[in-house]
């Protein structure tokens, strides 16, 4: 139902297949800069089309009345859904140009969502936001000042550059192979998830607070292979059974724009190239069917950086470097005795 604010106008929706058309046509514009909500919202569209209605998923948007001759022009969606192994984080985007929203722009039209926010479900379910950091920063305040809830005692969980890489920028290059191994990079099969668990549960341990039990790590294994969202790569020695050495899962895509996440190494594989041998085949494959190929890489992980930045990912070497398409975004979490814990 919209609500309509002196100059904003909000509206709520709770199934994927209520989202108007102008929510559509922004994600699919902008697929790069809403991956973390438009392959979401698209799952659970099929969930609902097969008669499996999610009921603890919300989309907020905020739309500004600039003068009554013009329609409305789209400021934020917000969403609030289900993941695989828990509840998602509050994830927020935006249309518009990062470096000309201002905090009196931003402030005021994030006060309204928080309250809208608030009403529809519990404090507790809101345990971290993830935006672009402005409006990190501005749904944060807002939220501790209306509900009373702070910020963790360590409340940055991930600052991260959303950078990409496409046909233009990827890098092609072979590595030089060792006499003594060999190396085969592959969509992972249900035999690898006892070897892909560990390195699920190797990722997750770094991840702080998204941490894994065993037996989630597990569950997460088997979730992305069977559902051909998880690449290995394997070494092999003479004399020795293959090993999983690294893993990237491939667990958000669009039309246009896949993502990739969860790359991770075992400790005793590093130094090998193994990561950027892995992620260099993950991104050929997928730029076979996409137009290019997006992740989030830690600011607190330059070799990380190194990594994506040789493969082809733009605006990460030298640090901090200009690019167009590449944002600062920033999850902040809130106390953990007064929230739910989710994962992602």
């Amino acid at each position: 139902m919209p609500v309509t604010t002196t100059k904003y106008i909000l509206q709520s929706f709770t199934t994927p297949s209520a989202l108007p058309p102008f929510v559509w046509s922004f994600f699919e514009k902008y697929q790069q800069h809403t991956n973390v909500m438009y392959p979401v919202a698209k799952k659970l569209l099929d969930r609902e089309s097969s008669g499996d209605v999610p009921a603890d998923a919300l989309w907020l948007t905020c739309s500004t009345n600039h003068n009554s001759a013009t329609d409305p022009t789209l400021d934020f969606v917000l969403s609030v859904t289900p993941g695989p192994q828990g509840a998602y984080p509050v994830f927020i985007c935006t249309p518009l140009p990062l470096d000309q929203l201002k905090p009196e722009y931003i402030l005021p039209r994030m006060g309204q969502m928080v309250e809208a926010l608030c009403a529809s479900v519990p404090l507790e379910r809101v345990y971290s936001v993830f935006a672009p950091a402005s409006i990190t920063h501005a749904f944060t305040d807002a939220w501790t000042r209306l509900t009373g809830i702070e910020l963790d005692s360590d409340p940055e969980y991930y600052s991260a550059r959303l950078t990409y890489c496409d046909s233009n920028t990827f890098r092609n290059r072979r590595s030089t192979l060792p006499l003594d191994r060999s190396y085969i990079m592959r969509p992972a099969v249900l035999a690898d998830i006892p070897a892909a668990a560990e390195l699920c549960h190797g990722f997750a341990a770094v991840s702080d607070p998204f941490t894994l039990s065993r037996e989630e790590a597990v569950e997460e294994a088997t979730y992305l292979a069977q559902n051909n969202m998880l690449w290995v790569h394997e070494v092999i020695r003479p004399g020795k059974p293959a090993e999983v050495a690294s893993i990237v899962a491939t667990t958000r895509s669009s039309e246009s724009v896949a993502g990739i996440t969860k790359v991770f190494t075992n400790p005793e594989a590093r130094n090998m190239g193994c990561a950027e041998r892995l992620v260099r085949t993950v991104c050929q494959s997928l730029l076979q069917s996409h137009e290019s190929v997006v992740l989030y890489v830690a600011y607190n992980n330059p070799a990380a950086s190194k990594v994506y930045h040789k493969v082809g990912f733009q605006g990460l070497e030298p640090p901090k470097a200009v690019a167009e398409g590449v944002e600062d975004w920033l999850e902040l979490g809130f106390d953990r005795k007064s929230v739910v814990l989710g994962h992602w």
